[in-house]
């Protein structure tokens, strides 16, 4: 049997939204979740006024290294404990969608559900090494983004490639809840309570699975 083949049917398909409504696409391999991921979350759905929330499960980051990747259902499992909330959904879509890369993600949920309006939500550590990321300019060119500040990821993530390319495409944080309002590129930096909770010391400090 497969990894996908494992995953759940609901975790495999779409979310159900409406047309109108603006949702945040938080993406990541989530091993394992933890409170600081519920902060990005919690932040972006608070500060952007969005309508829900899409964690997107990833069957494994091509950045990183596998080898400790635990498996897809136990971190959807860990995921729905964490993401908690009447507006977020939890989904591994892209199992079933076969996209590696978050622009062909995003690209095919703009197709399917033209109606919507994505927001790309990320923690500052990721902005900061975001121009490794396949296609990464697309993103930014195809739907705004929203990062969160991270501990020990401020400058690093405002001085980065990523930031200084798109540098007049920054918004004011006061004009946050306007972000999805208009074209894409436009990115928004979130200063929030910085929680140091990290995926690497949990799995450095928790016992083997």
């Amino acid at each position: 049997m497969s990894n996908t083949e494992a995953v759940a049917d609901r975790y495999l398909r779409i979310p159900h939204t409406e047309p109108g409504l603006t949702v945040g696409l938080f993406g990541g391999s989530f091993n394992p979740p933890h409170s600081g991921h519920r902060l990005v979350a919690d932040t972006a759905l608070k500060r952007l006024a969005l309508d829900q929330v899409w964690w997107l499960v990833t069957p494994g980051n091509p950045l990183k290294d596998t080898r400790e990747l635990e498996p897809l259902t136990h971190r959807l499992a860990r995921v729905e404990e964490i993401a908690d909330h009447p507006r977020m959904r939890v989904t591994a879509l892209e199992a079933s969608l076969r996209t590696r890369y978050s622009a062909q993600t995003i690209q095919h949920l703009q197709q399917k559900r033209s109606g919507v309006r994505f927001v790309w939500v990320m923690g500052a550590d990721n902005l900061a090494g975001f121009h490794r990321w396949q296609a990464w300019r697309s993103i930014f060119e195809r739907a705004p983004v929203a990062v969160v500040d991270r501990p020990g990821a401020t400058l690093s993530a405002l001085w980065s490639p990523a930031a200084q390319t798109f540098a007049s495409a920054r918004l004011a944080e006061w004009r946050a809840r306007r972000l999805a309002d208009g074209p894409a590129p436009a990115w928004v930096f979130l200063h929030a309570p910085r929680d140091p909770m990290s995926s690497t010391h949990l799995r450095a400090t928790a016992r083997p699975w």
